[in-house]
């Protein structure tokens, strides 16, 4: 059962997570050894409510495959245990992130004291460069 928040919950069930080799170099180990995961989690078959699935549907992400399904890869670690407690995490964090609500900006001016101060600075950085000319006899 993997936690998303106090109310919601993935069930293990609906979770695929299929063990394989890992890439890049890794000496013999690596050729005999499925460390790394596979993790598949289908979005619109999950038990999800409603608003979680919109949102993740939503999302932009290279994760998430045309037919709503999300694939994760998870290879950082040696051991099998690791990778798979990393391919849950970053599934949960995905699943947070996309419903998370971003607090709405409100665009701002700057005061006319900092504005009079940043034309202050610009003058005499002007004045330093132009102190740098050659010098005529």
């Amino acid at each position: 059962m993997l936690q998303i928040s106090n109310a919601v919950r993935i069930p293990d069930n609906e979770i695929e997570l299929n063990p394989i080799r890992a890439q890049g170099a890794g000496g013999q180990n690596v050729n005999k050894v499925s460390s790394a995961i596979h993790l598949r989690f289908d979005i619109r078959a999950s038990s999800l409510p409603e608003f979680y699935k919109e949102r993740l549907l939503a999302l932009r992400d290279s994760r998430i495959t045309q037919d709503g399904v999300i694939v994760i890869k998870a290879q950082q670690y040696r051991m099998q245990e690791q990778n798979r407690d990393d391919a849950l995490a970053r599934l949960a964090d995905l699943v947070r992130s996309a419903v998370r609500v971003e607090k709405a900006r409100r665009a701002t001016r700057p005061t006319r004291s900092s504005q009079r101060k940043r034309i202050e600075k610009k003058k005499q950085r002007g004045n330093i460069k132009a102190m740098r000319g050659k010098v005529e006899p």
